[in-house]
């Protein structure tokens, strides 16, 4: 990716073609400039050397290709901005290809195709673990994995054809109970006995998505939410607010929940692009957890409503009537928080998953909490 932008012979059109540059590349502070000119009268050339980021401004054209400087800004900004996204029909995957879409980046899905596909991308309709050479004819600046096993891991390493950067979003789960808390990046791994075989899979994905590629990147978010999210969580409280019914609570709600919102991934993501840290593995979420109790009533709060509650004490499986099991659990996110050091309040958060949730309720997996409250804990 090398070009040549013969530039006027004045002062004006090279200080005219520099601000361009100053202000319509994306990120021109990464960029190492030469000058090697020994005056206007044997003209001005701009020679580019996209791929590792160099220009150099010469009284010679270096490259047989010359475009326009408009062609050329063009293509600097489209560099880094091919990515191909795994699912991308659901939650986080979605969320993850229309937040791309909308900064701008050529977005491939790959999915069987059976759910109405976001505006914007582009769809690679196969399944994942029957690729063939499906993907051999492309190139990904960055695969976003959402894999959750390691035979889905290894199938698409196989299938890929060339690709810069990885990225798996793996998950909290891989951390046992019983681990010291907070749980850190280096914290032994092992089955979690609330999530079993979710926990133990995602470790597989990690672990040969690690032996294949040293340099892939790997995220363990803890309760992701915000907008497109198809799980009965806050939807559950929602539906509960938009009903005035008590909430019924687990105990005293004091157990704590730690999120972290979609938005906020994503924008780690774009961070762990630009930086590429030494760092390969990170906890990412919220600092601070929050109650149980303080949730719901946050939950209640974007409704427009307040909570008022009834407190279960008796010796009852908590997810029958609650979205979370009992379990409290802590990541130590002081990594991310050492790139990315501002993250969205809940408050915030919680309006924007509640925005979408009024015009997507069907696009939501209940579960009869509310049915089994009424059956047997009224």
């Amino acid at each position: 990716m090398n070009y040549t932008v013969e530039i006027d012979r004045s002062v004006s059109a090279l200080c005219y073609c520099l601000e361009r540059l100053n202000n319509e590349v994306d990120n021109i502070d990464e960029w190492r400039v030469s000058v090697n000119a020994g005056g206007m009268n044997y003209g001005i050339y701009f020679n580019f050397d996209i791929e590792n980021m160099e220009l150099e401004i010469c009284n010679q054209s270096d490259y047989n290709e010359v475009l326009s400087l408009d062609e050329v800004i063009e293509e600097i900004n489209k560099k880094g901005k091919n990515v191909l996204i795994t699912g991308g029909t659901v939650f986080v995957s979605r969320y993850i290809a229309e937040y791309y879409v909308t900064k701008g980046y050529d977005v491939y899905v790959l999915n069987r195709n059976t759910k109405e596909q976001s505006k914007g991308v582009t769809l690679i309709e196969a399944d994942r673990h029957n690729l063939g050479e499906t993907l051999r004819e492309y190139r990904f600046d960055t695969v976003i994995d959402t894999a959750y096993t390691g035979d889905d891991v290894e199938l698409l390493l196989n299938a890929l054809g060339d690709y810069e950067n990885y990225i798996l979003i793996s998950s909290s789960a891989v951390y046992p109970e019983y681990a010291p808390q907070p749980f850190k990046e280096y914290a032994h791994l092992s089955i979690n006995k609330y999530w079993g075989k979710y926990g133990t899979d995602k470790i597989d994905a990690e672990t040969v998505l690690l032996k294949r590629n040293p340099n892939a990147y790997i995220l363990r978010p803890p309760y992701l939410y915000g907008p497109m999210n198809n799980v009965y969580r806050e939807a559950f409280v929602f539906d509960c607010a938009l009903a005035d019914r008590k909430f019924y609570l687990p105990k005293a709600g004091d157990m704590k929940l730690q999120f972290f919102h979609v938005h906020d991934l994503c924008r780690f993501i774009d961070v762990l692009l630009k930086v590429k840290p030494s760092q390969r593995i990170f906890n990412v979420g919220n600092k601070e957890g929050v109650s149980i109790r303080k949730w719901v009533e946050l939950c209640y709060a974007v409704v427009g409503k307040q909570a008022t509650f009834v407190e279960i004490h008796q010796d009852i499986e908590q997810r029958n009537y609650f979205s979370f099991y009992e379990y409290e659990y802590c990541l130590d996110v002081s990594l991310q928080y050492e790139l990315m050091g501002d993250v969205k309040s809940l408050e915030q958060g919680l309006e924007e998953a509640y925005a979408w949730y009024i015009h997507n309720k069907d696009k939501v997996n209940r579960k009869p909490l509310i049915e089994y409250i009424d059956n047997t804990l009224c």
